[in-house]
């Protein structure tokens, strides 16, 4: 790529052509606010937050639309970028609630980062929003008078998900982004996936902050206590503490959530192997024509991709395993087996999950996956929200000496950590299907074909002799173009992986945010030294699995595991008519 002259604050720079401004500053560690830019995301310059002044220009250009040319002679930090910085942020500050002290986002809002950078004051009239709070999902919950109009909601369920559900409504100062006819989003093609959340500046989309009961349960100490992780909250967890992307951090969190009061930790990444167990025997019983499912088979690990499933593509329901996720099969035996185990009556059992994903909020209020009545999972939060409640707490993180799982259901192999990354659940799958299926010793553990962050991923297996046609998909505006495809007969597959999100969990929507545009490579490499580490790398190798199997279960596929570790899945795909009917109560 060609190179051009340009000077920033006076200092000469040569930079590629085909970068903007913004991305030539950051090269030359000039720093230059921004609110509507995210590095995963189109740039649009909506917040004008970035204004930087061009010689020769008439106006201020906004640093992250506009490419450089040879040379350019940029100002960051003049007088007039800087009056115009204020004014554009005391404009912000003018429509956003002064609710700091009780918004989530304290102290991690990139708003509030930037007024108290630039010593912004309210010189402005207040003229704030009056919208009703939109808490209907179970996933995530919308505060549209906390909105700054920057539009990456907007653009990261249309460019990424491939969902549009948000889109901007009204003109001017009253433009805001919402759902189609203005939907509570429980009414809405929303999948509970979270994005949006991720990628929000400040508050207006988070998580539901399920972590408030989580902390009246644990103050109040009625029930047995007991907490399951998974796998990708162990790399991106010391984020929230300052540490550099891609810490393994699985000892110290294990410590901070004793010293919450959980009364057992265990893994979700036992229940990984589990569920390769029951998946893997459904892939196998496909494979030799004895299964129930139409091929392409479909992983359901993911909540997220399940949700699209049933209301975008409910057609593809028969193909999909009946396996549930880990959370949902490690809960189904924690309130059965475990529950046995140690005396105790279900009922007595609050079961919390730590999870990267806000669809899983969603997952646990499913009425299938109750047992007998019996809610199995009590609450779900997430990375951040666990990060809060540590803070709230004052346990210093960094300092805490690593503590193990508790036994049984901690103890695990690396191909249970590897379902945290796009990939991961096919390639453990692969392992253990490969000698379960041949009897014979896999050659070669890691299946490289299947990693990557290529959004498809296909390939043919070799398993012992007989081919086996394999995708891999993340991000859900990938996973449509690949439905699509398999939907009108142009792909064929024998077994397809689906993550809703760009780089599977460990992009989760309930993740620590970032934007550090390298941020999934880092967590990625974490997870895979996490597998590497691993003495036992295959399901069918964790002795506590077989030891499950032989006290309780008996073998995958049984009676007993298929009324545990088994659910079914409903078309939930609105009509014409219902969307109608709604839209008139609106």
């Amino acid at each position: 790529m060609k190179n051009v002259s340009i000077t920033i604050n006076n200092k000469p720079f040569k930079v590629s052509v085909d970068k903007t401004v913004l991305q030539a500053c950051e090269e030359a560690d000039f720093y230059i606010p921004t609110l509507c830019h995210h590095p995963a995301l189109s740039d649009v310059g909506a917040c004008r937050v970035c204004a930087i002044e061009i010689e020769g220009a008439r106006t201020l250009m906004t640093a992250c639309t506009t490419k450089v040319q040879d040379g350019m002679k940029i100002k960051t930090s003049s007088q007039r970028v800087e009056r115009s910085l204020k004014q554009n942020l005391s404009l912000i500050l003018s429509r956003h609630p002064n609710e700091c002290m009780t918004c989530e986002m304290n102290n991690k809002c990139e708003l509030q980062d930037l007024v108290n950078l630039y010593d912004v004051k309210n010189v402005f009239p207040k003229e704030l929003r009056n919208t009703e709070v939109d808490d209907s999902s179970s996933a995530i919950i919308r505060d549209m008078n906390k909105c700054i109009d920057c539009g990456r909601c907007v653009r990261v369920c249309e460019e990424i998900q491939g969902l549009s559900i948000y889109t901007f409504s009204d003109r001017g100062s009253e433009s805001l982004p919402l759902p189609a006819y203005d939907l509570p989003m429980k009414y809405t093609d929303c999948i509970g996936c979270g994005q949006c959340s991720a990628v929000c500046p400040v508050g207006a989309i988070m998580e539901q902050p399920d972590y408030k009961q989580v902390e009246i349960e644990i103050r109040k100490r009625e029930k047995v206590l007991i907490v399951q992780t998974a796998p990708a909250v162990r790399v991106a967890i010391s984020e929230e503490f300052g540490t550099e992307p891609g810490h393994i951090s699985t000892g110290k969190m294990v410590a901070a959530l004793r010293k919450l009061g959980f009364d057992y930790v265990f893994d979700t990444n036992f229940a990984a192997d589990l569920t390769i167990m029951e998946e893997g025997s459904e892939l196998i019983e496909q494979m030799t024509g004895h299964g129930e499912h139409p091929l392409p088979m479909f992983t359901s690990c993911c909540p997220g991709w399940i949700n699209l499933l049933e209301k975008h593509y409910p057609e593809f329901i028969p193909n999909v395993s009946s396996a549930k996720s880990p959370q949902e099969m490690m809960a189904a035996t924690v309130k059965t087996y475990f529950a046995q185990k140690i005396g105790v009556d279900p009922e007595n059992i609050y079961l919390v999950s730590v999870m990267p994903c806000t669809a899983k909020k969603d997952e646990i209020v499913r009425p299938q996956l109750h047992l007998d009545g019996l809610k199995l999972i009590d609450k779900v939060i997430t990375t951040r929200e666990l990060a809060r409640m540590i803070k709230i707490h004052k346990i210093n993180f960094l300092d805490l000496p690593d503590e193990e799982y508790d036994t049984p259901l901690g103890l695990s192999t690396g191909a249970a950590v590897i379902f945290g990354v796009t990939g991961g659940v096919m390639e453990a799958a692969l392992r253990t299907g490969y000698e379960l299926a041949t009897g014979k010793k896999l050659p070669k553990i890691e299946f490289a074909n299947v990693r990557g962050f290529d959004g498809v991923k296909d390939a043919e297996i070799d398993l012992d002799g007989r081919k086996v046609r394999i995708a891999v998909a993340h991000g859900t505006n990938n996973v449509k173009g690949l439905l699509d495809k398999i939907k009108i007969g142009e792909s064929h597959y024998d077994f397809v992986e689906i993550m809703a999100c760009y780089g599977g969990c460990i992009g989760g929507g309930g993740q620590p945010k970032s934007t550090d545009p390298k941020i999934l490579e880092k967590r990625a490499k974490a997870i895979y030294t996490v597998d590497e580490s691993k003495t036992l790398r295959k399901s069918h190798e964790n002795p506590a699995i077989k030891e499950l199997y032989a006290k309780f279960y008996g073998k995958p596929l049984s009676e007993l595991s298929k009324k545990l570790l088994h659910t079914y899945y409903t078309n939930r795909k609105s009509s014409i008519l219902e969307r109608e009917k709604l839209t008139s109560v609106r």
